[in-house]
């Protein structure tokens, strides 16, 4: 038996406001469809040269207060970046709260418009603390 990733499906509310997050994160879109009839657009977004892990954004023109709740839970997205304090500091320049600061030099957490948790990793070992990272102090729920 085997088994393959597909996608990571998120609801979004306002899918302008969630396309330019995502877009600042460096995701690009790879595929959309559009569905008169049901009433959705289904939005796939991935980091260039592995469009093979996308993120699905999927937006219900009417709005989801229709839709059961079937107390479904998200955790979070992951990302591995190449230089988390520029990625922190580019998010932050574009009005993008950070949660959890990479005190560390390693790990970070942000919110989508859509308060989807997203983790943002360093690539390789950690970098060394710096500021104004090293100081700040969490914001909210990560």
């Amino acid at each position: 038996m085997s088994i393959r990733y597909l996608h990571t499906m998120v609801r979004v509310k306002d899918l302008d406001a969630s396309l330019e997050f995502y877009t600042l994160l460096g995701l690009k879109e790879t595929r959309r469809y559009e569905n008169e009839q049901g009433r959705f657009t289904l939005i796939f977004l991935a980091p260039e040269g592995q469009e093979d892990c996308p993120v699905e954004l999927t937006f219900n023109w009417d709005g989801d207060d229709g839709l059961p709740s079937d107390s479904r839970h998200f955790g979070h997205l992951a990302y591995e970046v190449d230089n988390i304090y520029e990625m922190c500091q580019h998010l932050q320049d574009n009005g993008v709260t950070i949660n959890r600061p990479p005190r560390d030099g390693r790990m970070a957490f942000v919110r989508s418009p859509d308060n989807i948790s997203v983790e943002l990793l360093q690539k390789d070992d950690a970098l060394a603390p710096a500021e104004p990272w090293l100081s700040m102090g969490n914001t909210g729920h990560w």
